[in-house]
């Protein structure tokens, strides 16, 4: 018998079990038990405007003992959907994602699923031919999706399906999501774990439980070992399990809106983590310390093996690099311009490497893991302290600061220490200046691979985005209304502004301005963009512009010129998650307007300050003057913080509903009579 079949799981977890008392207790749903009364589901109280309901949704794994003299994880799934409207027929599109290892991988067994429609007043059932019309892709080398698509779906359509999913990968108990892009009805997951599995619970949302529950029982565990021998070996013992058991009730839907990193951070999920083996198998620590798993990563031939190794062959690039440059600081910058310049990023979703670093500087391309494990061992060979640090994009989700879980990371980076000074380096975001990271990058925890594992923050409130407007407008000799606009964007809408006139260049660049303001301004001239190639700093725009005078008797001038906010960025009347900008916002805007020689003002915009809390983490300033002819607007909008609880989101939407209104206004003046 493998001494595998005596391994032990502990199962950590923190998690308060209660048992509400309220009722239902269970769903009424099961698979093939339809009737028509099940098509008159009432949605209003929850979501009127939803295009499908799930109507239940319910999942449950256990641990069993299997042929192999080891043990296999068991899922099963079932779950209901009301198709609403046309909207909503992605609901019929199911994929189901397995993984593998080699030429191991999940088996997906016992699919079946159906259609059911009214017709003449009677339920009628289209089924899915499972043999024929479930299709596999292989994603990449450990990720497999079976797919497949429910047959005559219609306005009013029920639809479900139930299969179950067989892994010999622990490690891979499946997770449960108990919220998603349609409302639910009941979500439920049930988890069967042997005391002799050991597993970190991890939680995430903003919904509350409906039922939560733990009982302890003993059970039966059969092991057999067919494989070792020419006659089979097994195993029967008992064990203690413990019945977990979570279910949520209305759950409402949860769609991506403005300032959110991503949906997958916010909705009602639970997820867990293999940790250890325990008696009576032997023991043993699955989930390293971070300190652990940093030194396999630094000696691991897909990471960090290549970094510190007699790289000779970067000698004839990196050499004239650095030759004749005193400062660490000049060196690294140096060698960050040469690859940044010269490779090209073909994934920005990867934390290991697919290639030697050897074929990598061959190639001059490679994923963002690729392009900066190679800067950092050419920065090393050049004798300068570089290390590289794994993160997880914005877009990619949260880390946990606590487990060294390398699947939640996706990006590396590099970190130099030059002259006494801790820079970050990104040599795979093409226009991206020495000692930046794009906004993506500030997504909390991050972890330096070193022997001491160092942890960072990357908070995206130490980003701060800095814009300052100025607009002159005057009547010249010839009688016309004409102006001159000046800014400074802050850094990273002058990355996007780099980005763009690179792809479409710069005459697209201004005749995109010149088109949103419409009619009122008739001409852009002497336009031009200072400092595109210093990518360590924002770029410079400069037109002037003629504006339109359609009446001779009458002038509006809107005084934002097309730089205020047309609309609210959340719109949503309420928001079940935190709101989470990309850095902090300064936004100043100056404007003079030289009143026209026989006007006078008719209608002036009235000053104005809001503010969104005492503390000052948000105001805004609208501050107007007349004198001498002369009208001044100094405006100003400053969010000191990116994170707002969502129990602060009618604040913030009113006080971006202030701006709107506020910078909507227009300056009316008038000939005089």
């Amino acid at each position: 018998m493998s001494s595998k079949t005596y391994c032990i799981l502990f199962a950590f977890c923190t998690l308060s079990l209660f048992s509400a008392g309220q009722q239902p207790t269970q769903t009424d749903a099961k698979y093939g038990k339809i009737a028509v009364a099940d098509f008159n589901i009432n949605l209003n109280s929850l979501d009127s405007n939803a295009d499908a309901v799930v109507i239940a949704d319910v999942g449950s794994s256990q641990i069993l003992g299997n042929s192999k003299g080891w043990f296999s994880l068991e899922f099963t799934r079932f779950r209901r959907v009301k198709i609403l409207n046309k909207s909503g027929y992605d609901a019929a599109n199911v994929e189901i994602y397995l993984y593998k290892d080699g030429t191991d991988e999940e088996q997906l067994n016992k699919v079946k699923a159906v259609t059911y429609n009214m017709e003449n007043g009677k339920v009628s059932e289209t089924r899915l031919d499972s043999r024929s019309g479930v299709y596999k892709d292989v994603l990449n080398s450990h990720e497999i999706v079976r797919k497949f698509t429910f047959p005559n779906v219609r306005e009013g359509s029920i639809i479900e399906y139930e299969y179950t999913v067989t892994s010999d990968f622990l490690f891979n108990l499946q997770p449960w999501g108990f919220q998603r892009e349609y409302p639910v009805l009941w979500s439920e997951y049930n988890l069967t774990c042997p005391e002799f599995l050991g597993y970190v619970f991890l939680t995430q949302g903003y919904q509350p439980f409906y039922l939560q529950d733990k009982k302890y029982r003993n059970a039966r565990f059969h092991v057999a070992d067919n494989y070792t021998s020419n006659r089979s070996e097994s195993l029967d013992f008992d064990a203690q399990v413990a019945d977990y058991r979570w279910v949520m009730r209305n759950v409402p839907a949860l769609k991506e809106e403005s300032f959110t990193s991503t949906i997958n951070n916010h909705i009602a999920k639970i997820s867990f983590q293999l940790s250890e083996y325990k008696y009576p198998l032997q023991t043993t620590k699955v989930m390293g310390t971070w300190p652990e798993v940093c030194d396999k990563l630094l000696k691991s031939d897909q990471f960090g093996a290549d970094l510190n190794r007699n790289n000779g062959w970067m000698s004839d690039v990196v050499k004239p690099l650095i030759n004749g440059v005193s400062s660490e600081t000049e060196k690294a910058k140096n060698i960050f311009n040469y690859v940044r310049d010269n490779f090209t990023c073909t994934s920005y979703n990867r934390w290991n490497l697919d290639e030697s670093l050897k074929n990598i500087f061959k190639k001059k391309k490679g994923s963002v893991a690729e392009i900066n494990l190679l800067l950092t061992a050419m920065l090393k060979y050049a004798d300068i302290n570089a290390d590289p640090v794994i993160l997880s994009t914005r877009s990619h989700g949260y880390t946990y600061a606590l487990y060294p879980v390398l699947d939640r990371f996706n990006y590396v980076i590099c970190m130099v220490k030059a002259d006494r000074k801790k820079i970050f380096l990104d040599a795979s975001q093409p226009r991206l200046g020495f000692g930046r990271l794009t906004p993506d990058c500030y997504n909390g925890n991050a972890r330096v691979v070193d022997m001491k594992a160092t942890p960072l923050e990357f908070s995206a409130d130490s980003l701060l985005e800095k814009k300052s407007t100025y607009v002159f407008i005057t009547q010249n000799d010839k009688g016309e209304i004409v102006g001159k606009f000046t800014q400074t964007p802050g850094y990273y809408e002058s990355h996007t502004i780099r980005e763009r006139i690179k792809e479409k260049g710069k005459d697209d660049f201004f005749q995109t301005i010149r088109k949103a303001y419409g009619p009122g301004i008739s001409e852009l001239f002497n336009s031009k963009i200072d400092q595109l190639d210093s990518l360590e700093t924002s770029v410079k725009i400069f037109y002037e512009f003629k504006m339109n005078q359609d009446s001779n008797d009458i002038i509006y001038v809107n005084p934002m010129m097309g730089e205020g906010y047309k609309q609210n960025p959340f719109k949503s009347a309420e928001r079940f998650y935190p709101v989470e900008m990309p850095y902090v916002i300064d936004e100043s805007y100056n404007f003079s307007l030289i009143i026209p020689g026989g006007y006078q003002i008719d209608e002036l915009p009235k000053s104005e300050k809001v503010v969104i809390d005492e503390e000052g983490d948000g105001q805004f300033e609208y501050l107007i003057a007349e004198s001498g002819g002369v009208i001044s607007i100094r405006a100003r909008i400053l969010i000191k913080r990116t994170f707002f609880q969502q129990d602060e989101y009618e604040i913030l939407r009113e006080f971006f509903n202030r701006i709107v209104k506020k910078q909507s206004e227009q300056i009316v003046l008038k000939k005089k009579s």
